[in-house]
């Protein structure tokens, strides 16, 4: 265990050296404060123009899951980027050797990181929720973005070869999101297309039309596909 701490703090330090990673730390908390204090200001301008009260109440949900995966995805992100370019310099070969092991270097970079957005995640649907979510909802909405957020780290180091690419396969991942929102404005059955995603069924919660164990089922599911994948090409 001890390994695989020092391991995480080497990523850490090489995220400081890094302004891109490291703006996508601190995009939640300002991605926080927008919603939280944007949403009833475009709230106020909508009834106003369209005569209604309401209009965006029914999407706060919604809302929810998008700042419960925002932070996972981009500590996915950060934690995919270093691997990628621990790939390049060839350092993660010299970590596969040591007592860190191969299983001690994913934890570091793909468990630990969705740790913390887990911790980070909690915290900011506390504080900027939208739906009034109860400290259970929280924490399971919380545990569902962190199973993408290691959804996202592994789509990265699994599709891409290097940062460029990773960029790239970043876009790709973004589109885990996606599936929430096929609830909300998708007919049933027609939205079960979208069902494969774990964000789809985070909607389903959302609504109040199905639990969270769908969620956690098919987040497993990816995460093994991919992890099997990342394993090959290692």
């Amino acid at each position: 265990m001890n390994a695989i701490c020092l391991s995480f703090g080497l990523m850490l330090r090489l995220i400081r050296q890094d302004m891109m990673p490291l703006a996508a730390m601190i995009g939640p908390v300002l991605a926080g404060m927008a919603m939280r204090f944007g949403w009833p200001l475009l709230e106020g301008v909508l009834a106003r123009l369209t005569g209604q009260m309401n209009v965006l109440s029914p999407y706060g949900g919604l809302a929810d899951i998008f700042l419960a995966s925002l932070a996972p995805a981009l500590y996915g992100f950060a934690a995919g980027m270093v691997v990628l370019e621990e790939h390049d310099d060839r350092i993660d070969r010299y970590l596969f050797v040591t007592g860190l092991g191969k299983t001690g270097y994913l934890a570091s970079r793909a468990v630990l990181p969705a740790g913390f957005s887990f911790a980070m995640t909690a915290a900011l649907l506390s504080l900027f929720g939208l739906s009034g979510l109860s400290a259970a909802q929280i924490v399971l909405l919380s545990l569902a973005g962190a199973l993408q957020g290691i959804m996202v780290a592994l789509v990265i180091v699994v599709f891409a070869s290097n940062k460029l690419e990773g960029m790239a396969a970043a876009k790709l991942a973004s589109l885990l999101m996606l599936g929430a929102a096929a609830p909300f404005f998708l007919p049933a059955p027609l939205n079960l297309c979208l069902s494969f995603l774990p964000s789809f069924w985070m909607g389903k919660a959302a609504l109040g039309e199905s639990g969270m164990l769908p969620c956690f089922l098919a987040g497993g599911g990816w995460i093994l596909i991919l992890l099997g994948r990342y394993r090959r090409r290692l």
